[in-house]
């Protein structure tokens, strides 16, 4: 017996666009929604303040995958040259349940987070969506943008603001030059980013106690907000403004929201979660006024569609390290 383990380098040369992501990861939350996925809230270990290290198993029975991602998220790491999300995932046979794959996770973590935005945005964003606006501009703030560009048709002008000035001039010009035809410009502030948006994805670190200087505001009408970074970015009232609250998974919210450290200030009503939106088991957007909020936290389900993908495409081109069990 052997598996084979694939690194960084040997996940991103497969080749994955965000097309393929998207579409996998859809199929994945129509399978939630369904019921057909095994999905236990994701334990966690936090070894410094504001960090952790959480481990998320998942089985898509429709799609046969099943494995585990161990990630952590250390806000300090990049002023330390490293990564802030690392990891690795390990897949298994779902016959047998020997692992059959090790790859690196940080790809996949990244395109799923992105890919869960532009899912949100199918369902949730008005047709007519012209303008986006991107609050904290790392890695996942970039998928994030190719997410929404292969959902949104109409998205002409994106709106961008981080702490650090320098990543939002990085975002800017990195983008800019990826999507010649999107008119992206930096703001001086999360509002004035914000204000404007028919979609605003914010994407800072989680974090307890997020800089006092961030204030995202309330949503227009219309809106559509996707946080990818717990309640880090929006205040209670900001989420109450809303007239429909949505997550990616309503079970490991309201599990999260039981340690009394996040989600405190959520609505006390929530709509839908996207495996019910994708199932079409629930309506999604019904009116053009509505403001939505889409409280996307990362779940197993999507890694574990994607890394399928990936696993299937190293097995035809002979990617990766053969290793003996």
């Amino acid at each position: 017996m052997e598996l084979i383990y694939l690194s960084q380098a040997d996940v991103e040369s497969l080749g994955m666009s965000m097309r393929e992501v998207l579409d996998a990861v859809d199929r994945g939350f129509a399978a939630k929604g369904r019921g057909h996925t095994e999905m236990p809230p994701k334990p966690g270990i936090h070894t410094r303040p504001d960090c952790f290290i959480h481990a998320m198993p998942a089985y898509v029975q429709e799609l046969e995958v099943a494995g585990l991602k161990w990630v952590s998220g250390y806000p300090p790491n990049p002023g330390q040259g490293l990564p802030y999300i690392g990891g690795l995932l390990v897949l298994n046979d779902c016959q047998t349940g020997l692992p059959l794959a090790v790859m690196d996770c940080a790809w996949i973590t990244a395109m799923r987070t992105g890919a869960s935005a532009g899912i949100s945005a199918k369902y949730l964003a008005r047709a007519d969506s012209a303008t986006a606006a991107i609050i904290g501009c790392g890695v996942q703030a970039r998928t994030s943008l190719m997410a929404l560009v292969e959902t949104l048709p109409a998205l002409a002008d994106v709106r961008c603001y981080d702490l650090y000035p320098e990543a939002a001039q990085r975002f800017t010009s990195d983008m800019a030059a990826r999507f010649p035809a999107l008119h992206i410009v930096t703001c001086a502030s999360a509002a004035e980013a914000a204000r404007p948006g028919d979609v605003v994805v914010t994407a800072i670190p989680i974090v307890v106690d997020p800089r006092p200087d961030l204030d995202v505001g309330t949503l227009k009408a219309g809106g559509l907000a996707i946080s990818l970074d717990y309640d880090s970015a929006w205040t209670g009232p900001a989420m109450a403004a809303c007239d429909k609250f949505c997550s990616d998974d309503v079970g490991q919210l309201l599990a999260t929201k039981e340690h009394g450290v996040y989600f405190g200030a959520i609505p006390g009503v929530i709509h839908a979660d996207l495996g019910e939106l994708a199932a079409g088991l629930k309506p999604g957007r019904e009116s053009e006024d509505e403001r939505i909020f889409s409280m996307n936290m990362g779940i197993a389900v999507d890694d574990m569609v994607t890394a399928k993908v990936l696993y299937e495409r190293a097995l035809e081109r002979g990617t990766g390290v053969r290793l003996p069990l």
